[in-house]
């Protein structure tokens, strides 16, 4: 069995530090949980009356909700058929009610939250919503969820902010089980490297927009997740590796017969696990601290998104765990990056998965002693459950051991000869204040950069200081007032093309904002989540254009020169063009309300 070898010294020390920190809002936390439990099965506390108006729709079920003692599930989904990744889910309520009907038990749609596609607002005034989305998916779960009628509840979410909004809907209805179900990813299409190619042909004038828009509707082409290894996915990947999905499903490809096949076993597996039955797992059990630090390892090996620095904060205080940056910092130091996928890498999540995929990487984790072994998941106790992988026999699931070598080496390596030593997540911290860096796709003569600074407020004058040929020399650009506060914290991904440009010019580049990047920042230091922003006091609000910064991801620190920058009467932005258009009018209280990036940027916890 994997998972002999004796725990990391580091991995135990980061878990142990977490632990303690947390010890007074866990325990808190896990007596309301308990005591919520001991309440007994939801429905059993309802009127008469509340129970009718709860059941009246359910046709056939009717009877086993009112009378019966079966199980139910609440589905609480994020469908629509604008974003790609949750289109397949329209067909899941049906597949998940026949699948409790063949066991005696029920399922109703507790309710849907919104999903919003950073793809569609890249760029775009609606990005200004996008983190904030987090918190109103997980208030939108709640209000389905305060029916009171479940015994289990299935999530369907995938993208960037949906599954962390239901990881904090799901710790917050921790005396349930909770069990997601993934849609999958979209079959390859046109390969990530030439995208960004185009992309980049694109900024410099050398194609038109009608090449652009052909290559990117070769790239995002049919129903599932964007196949490059951005949020999304390592949302997918979060899941596995913190016990929420049925081992081996992350990437499973939409309206296949074992994507099918996967819901219907995680449905059937849901009801298996409530407190009715002699398998009660509730996701209190699940989302404790280990948990925790096999999806930051997860995220470290696999090279996955900068965005779950925070939202994996904000994720765990819910469930009554405090995380801080340096935890991020130790585990990337001591975990290998086993993954070589774009923007990392050529290859996409479908090729990551044939050649052996997150079993083969969990396996070899544990075997190296960088993961916890002994944690409760929903497929049952112990992370060995994720080495395994689903077949489809006559319709049904089993599960056989993954594979033990890796099936392309210059996708994925074992452990012990990974592309990387280090995961490549950074903590920066200095006089400008705190925040971090990806550095696995960054070249090591790129780790430290020292420039003087070009001061904006906003992305688009980037892109026309480019256009205009301003960039001569090297530069670190900042772009300030991009921060939770002051407009939402949008992406800056759109910036990526320009700065690669410039960089690929041969000038040393780099990106310093209070803003987000994303796991798509690719080759170009970003030093990202700037905490204080500068709407909040921070550092970043002192610079003025030539300041020397010294940017330096081998050291984590980020820090100005110029001696005195910090006397300076602070500079200010006009934000109140921020507060109306796009519905910003209705996020004024977030934006106001909203905590430190550097400890998630939430609202609701």
């Amino acid at each position: 069995m994997p998972g002999n070898s004796p725990l990391n010294d580091t991995i135990a020390r980061v878990t142990a530090r977490i632990e303690d920190r947390s010890r007074d809002m866990r325990r808190t936390y896990l007596d309301r949980m308990r005591q919520a439990a001991e309440d007994g099965p939801r429905r059993a506390h309802l009127t008469c009356g509340n129970q009718a108006h709860a059941y009246a729709a359910m046709g056939s079920d009717q009877d086993a909700l009112a009378t019966g003692r079966a199980p139910n599930l609440g589905i609480v989904s994020a469908y629509n058929d604008m974003l790609s990744a949750h289109q397949p889910y329209e067909r899941y309520p049906d597949m998940i009610r026949e699948a409790a009907r063949s066991v005696g038990a029920t399922a109703q749609v507790a309710g849907g939250v919104p999903a919003m596609c950073d793809g569609v607002t890249q760029g775009q005034v609606g990005m200004e919503l996008s983190l904030f989305s987090r918190d109103v998916i997980a208030l939108s779960a709640g209000v389905a969820l305060s029916h009171n009628t479940f015994d289990a509840a299935l999530y369907l979410g995938v993208c960037d902010k949906i599954v962390p909004g239901l990881v904090i809907a799901a710790a917050t209805f921790g005396y349930i089980p909770a069990l997601f179900l993934p849609a999958g990813p979209m079959p390859s299409g046109l390969p990530n490297d030439e995208k960004a190619r185009v992309r980049n042909q694109f900024a410099t004038g050398e194609v038109g927009r009608d090449e652009l828009m052909k290559a990117e509707m070769a790239s995002y082409h049919s129903p599932g997740t964007c196949t490059f290894y951005g949020t999304a996915n390592t949302n997918q990947m979060l899941m596995e590796f913190m016990g929420l999905h049925l081992p081996g499903s992350s990437f499973v490809n939409p309206n296949t017969p074992l994507r099918d096949a996967l819901t219907v076993a995680g449905a059937k597996r849901a009801l298996e696990i409530t407190a009715l039955g002699n398998d009660y797992r509730p996701a209190c059990d699940v989302l404790d601290a280990k948990a925790f630090v096999n999806g930051l390892v997860g995220l470290m090996a696999t090279g996955g998104s900068t965005n779950l620095v925070l939202h994996l904060p904000a994720m765990a205080r819910a469930a009554g765990i405090a995380l801080e940056l340096s935890d991020f910092d130790e585990i990337s130091s001591v975990t290998p990056l086993m993954a070589k996928v774009y923007p990392n890498g050529l290859a996409d999540v479908n090729h990551f998965h044939a050649a052996g995929g997150l079993q083969y990487m969990i396996g070899e984790l544990l075997d190296a002693g960088l993961m916890h072994e002994d944690v409760q998941t929903v497929a049952g106790t112990g992370m060995s459950h994720y080495t395994q992988e689903p077949r489809l026999t006559y319709g049904a699931i089993s599960f056989v051991d993954g594979a033990k070598e890796t099936q392309n080496d210059k996708i994925l390596r074992p452990a012990r000869d990974a592309f990387q030593t280090t995961g490549g997540l950074k903590q920066l911290s200095g006089n400008l204040g705190r925040g971090v860096i990806k550095i696995s796709a960054v070249a090591p003569e790129r780790h430290v950069i020292e420039a003087p600074v070009r001061i904006f407020h906003e992305q688009t004058d980037v892109k026309k200081a480019f256009q205009a040929g301003e960039f001569t020399s090297d530069t670190i650009v900042v772009v300030r007032f991009q921060g939770p506060k002051s407009n939402g914290m949008p992406e800056l991904h759109s910036l990526t093309p320009t700065l690669t440009v410039l960089q690929d010019r041969g000038l040393k580049m780099a990106l310093v904002t209070d803003g987000r990047m994303s796991g798509a920042s690719g080759k170009v230091p970003a030093a990202i989540h700037i905490s204080p922003e500068a709407a909040n006091g921070g550092p970043l609000a002192y610079l003025r254009d030539g300041d020397i910064v010294r940017l330096d991801a081998a050291n984590g620190t980020l820090t100005c020169l110029t001696e005195g920058f910090d006397t300076r009467e602070p500079a200010t932005a006009d934000l109140s063009g921020n507060g109306h258009g796009v519905g910003r009018e209705l996020f004024a209280a977030f934006r106001a309300n909203v905590g430190l990036a550097s400890d998630g940027a939430a609202v609701v916890v």
